[in-house]
């Protein structure tokens, strides 16, 4: 589910006897690397070791508190480990045997169960969703959703709208159907619940008879529940959840959660993900039998439209992602909870895979680790030289660093620099130099207040005939509603509306998928979070992001002496906290 991927050396990284026992790495399977494909022995340890010690480095540099790790080839299991705490004040180590939540990665099992129904004769996928749901309230305004572009995300339909809405807001179409890819979790949603329709059972025990009993995955649940909570590990979010997380900022234990939703209801062990991967390196066959036929499965790892969310060249099949690393075919996808966060990486060609997960929401995924097991173990079973190890944490480095560097000024007089150095950026404040997170893209954080309730997004000018690269040069800096031209730069400020004034300010929701959203009005129009701009598209209610497909919108109601009261955005709903 969604909630709201450079080398250096570092080999003489090495572990001291209290860390390989916090890490938990003695609980690893007695398992080859390579199996039928079994080389030299040594250059498994040495990989291995490689890949613990990148583990090592990257939890500190990410701030992760724990972490968990299944490796699988198409011959079975390879190994399963366990790295840092679930208990951070106690230090109580991450066991290999602990729950967690794998979040999107879910919707994988759902494709295939939906592809098991499909052998059955109990389903067309390229039928009308109403044609087996007629009660399913939308509006579909772009053409008729067939079961195949909700598998594919090409619904047009926005991302967390609720399946059973008020009947007044029901989830609105923006595009016709399979024209583009627009990731929807209401879609997987909406899956799930076909899958109960017909296969006369709730969603968690069709997956867990169809798939997990076949597979020996005894320790995987279908829902997150109360039954499941002793057994699912400790997790983490941000102490201050009403503003973008700086990488080391405190965290505080999450809520427990009930999720139940086939868009990502699954939580699992090491071994149970490896046995799974297993299956899926072997085109969905494993030691008893097939969990899908090979047709079934082609249409599985089909990619059938573009996908650039997963990145450049990047396709989406039936609930999982395909493109190729280093010239090989790739499965993969991840999966982002409340306080999980999870990635699944399958080397088609070369047989491997892997699957990480962390114990906290911080805003990233664990694809460094996944990507570079499945290069390691790639390189061991062909025989060639293993690859560099990258970087622990890339937000140090910037390309490009001094295009941002510069006085920026604010029509009342305020003025900020920034100040750049080798691959870094630096905001100068009272002659400290605040090195900056880089976020994406043109986006960066600084944990320093006033400057940490916004990202600080440099602006470019497109139309500008000085162009002395491949990309605009910059022209401006915004942070939340505050917005400041550079100097020498043709940008120029914009009056505020009154008519969007009603609208700014914090709203906050007891969801613990929502939490806070602040919406500033910055040049003359309004911001979700001081990033994504909102477009007036009808009476108080606004198109989410830049993009005029884009099916997100917030909708504002309740005014009341002149301000909004309540927000809908993202499937949630939000009451205004006034807050300083």
């Amino acid at each position: 589910m969604s909630n709201r991927a450079e080398s250096v050396d570092r080999a003489a990284l090495t572990l001291t006897r209290r860390e390989v026992l916090a890490l938990g790495l003695l609980s690893a399977l007695p398992a080859t690397l390579l199996g039928a494909h079994r080389e030299d022995p040594a250059s498994e340890a040495a990989a291995l070791r490689a890949l613990d010690r990148f583990i090592t480095g990257y939890r500190e540099a990410m701030n992760a508190p724990g972490l968990t790790l299944g490796l699988a080839g198409a011959e079975g299991v390879v190994r399963v480990s366990s790295y840092g705490y679930v208990d951070l004040e106690a230090k109580t180590p991450v066991s290999t045997s602990d729950l967690f939540e794998i979040g999107s990665i879910t919707k994988s099992f759902v494709a295939l169960v939906l592809l098991q129904l499909h052998e059955q004769g109990k389903v067309d996928l390229h039928a009308p969703i109403r044609a087996y749901l007629p009660w399913l309230s939308m509006r579909s305004d772009y053409g008729e959703i067939l079961i195949h572009h909700l598998l594919t995300h090409s619904s047009g339909m926005p991302d967390d709208s609720p399946v059973f809405p008020d009947p007044e807001r029901r989830p609105r179409q923006a595009f016709a159907p399979g024209s583009q890819f627009h990731y929807c979790n209401w879609g997987y949603e909406v899956l799930g619940l076909l899958i109960e329709s017909l296969d006369a059972r709730p969603w968690p025990m069709a997956v867990a008879s169809r798939i997990f009993e076949p597979l020996g995955m005894h320790d995987s649940v279908g829902c997150i529940s109360s039954a499941a909570w002793p057994r699912i590990a400790r997790s983490y979010v941000p102490l201050h959840d009403d503003r973008p997380y700086p990488r080391h900022g405190p965290l505080a234990v999450a809520p427990n959660l009930e999720v139940e939703q086939a868009a990502g209801s699954i939580a699992s062990t090491p071994r149970d993900m490896a046995l799974y991967m297993s299956m899926l390196l072997s085109g969905g066959s494993h030691p008893g039998g097939r969990i899908v036929s090979e047709e079934s499965f082609k249409r599985f790892s089909t990619p059938y439209l573009a996908a650039p969310d997963f990145g450049p060249g990047a396709s989406y099949g039936y609930g999982i992602a395909i493109d190729e690393l280093d010239g090989h075919r790739r499965l993969w996808h991840t999966g982002g909870m409340v306080s999980f966060m999870s990635a699944l990486h399958l080397d088609l060609d070369s047989g491997c895979g892997a699957f990480a997960s962390i114990n906290a929401q911080l805003g990233y995924r664990p694809n460094p680790v996944a990507q570079l097991a499945i290069r390691l173990l790639r390189a061991v079973r062909d025989g060639t030289q293993p690859p560099p190890i990258p970087a622990f944490d890339e937000s140090a480095r910037v390309e490009g660093a001094s295009s941002y560097a510069g006085i920026y000024s604010a029509v009342d007089g305020r003025r900020l620099e920034i100040a750049a150095e080798a691959e870094r950026v630096f905001l100068v404040l009272d002659r400290q130099r605040l090195a900056l997170q880089h976020r994406a893209g043109d986006s960066f954080l600084c944990d320093r207040p006033p400057f940490d309730l916004y990202p600080l997004v440099f602006e470019r000018d497109a139309n500008s005939p000085a162009q002395a690269g491949p990309s605009p040069p910059v022209s401006a800096l915004a942070h939340g509603p505050d917005w400041y031209a550079r100097a020498g730069g043709n940008a120029r400020p914009i009056e505020p509306s009154p008519e969007l004034d009603r609208y700014a300010g914090a709203y906050y929701s007891e969801n613990p998928w929502d939490g806070w959203v602040r919406v500033v009005q910055r040049q003359g129009r309004l911001w979700i979070g001081g990033i994504a701009p909102l477009t007036p598209i009808g009476d108080r209610l606004f198109r989410v992001g830049a993009e005029a497909s884009s099916p997100e919108t917030a909708e504002f109601s309740n005014v009341i002496a002149g301000r909004a009261r309540t927000l809908r955005f993202d499937g949630g709903e939000f009451e205004r906290i006034e807050v300083a």
